[in-house]
């Protein structure tokens, strides 16, 4: 089941609730999960399967970040507000973290492969945070790593034909020390939730 789609200049992303909603989600009892602000994902195995060719073209797992909480999400490039103001706000995070953050990976996975060559998505990211790592690869791993995180993304062509744009979920996936997803963070919650939810998960 896929996120449902959202126009590029708003990209209005559904809920985490909603998405939970529609996974086969196994929680144990309440009183037994961490107060997190962003929705729980506990049981999902979202992401564990992806496996693409980060910035500097070599291939790369979420397994790789074994030992680390990962906040995973999906961008491209030329993405004209949300995917930027991601990454400014991610960085802010990551400042706010402190000593903390060198236990923390941010991935941006893109959806847009065709034009976010490695050497794109390293100039990019790391403009935000030299520790950022950059997903790109073909098409087909990108449609794996989209599935495995029930995420959305479709190519929307300008008018004329010239060019194109493209839509996408735009929710944070954090996902634990073992790689386990945990917590869904919508894109509007703000840096302070992040760094709440993250917190909870380095505990």
């Amino acid at each position: 089941m896929s996120i449902v789609p959202a126009r590029r200049a708003t990209l209005r992303v559904l809920g985490g609730a909603a998405l939970v909603a529609a996974l086969p989600v196994a929680l144990s009892a309440c009183k037994d999960q961490p107060a997190f602000k962003g929705s729980s994902l506990a049981g999902t195995h979202l992401g564990k399967d992806v496996a693409m060719v980060d910035q500097d073209g070599k291939p790369r797992a979420m397994r790789d970040f074994a030992g680390k909480v990962v906040v995973a999400f999906f961008g491209y490039t030329h993405c004209p507000d949300v995917c930027p103001t991601s990454l400014a706000e991610l960085a802010q995070v990551m400042q706010t973290l402190g000593a903390d953050a060198a236990k923390v990976q941010v991935v941006m996975i893109t959806v847009d492969p065709e034009r976010d060559t490695p050497d794109v998505m390293k100039q990019y990211v790391t403009t935000f945070n030299p520790a950022f790592v950059g997903f790109t690869g073909d098409l087909a791993q990108l449609k794996a790593a989209a599935t495995s995180f029930k995420a959305y993304y479709a190519k929307v062509p300008t008018k004329d034909g010239s060019d194109y744009s493209m839509d996408h979920s735009a929710a944070f996936y954090l996902l634990d020390q073992k790689g386990e997803a945990q917590v869904l963070v919508n894109n509007n919650a703000g840096a302070d939730a992040l760094v709440h939810d993250i917190k909870l998960l380095l505990a």
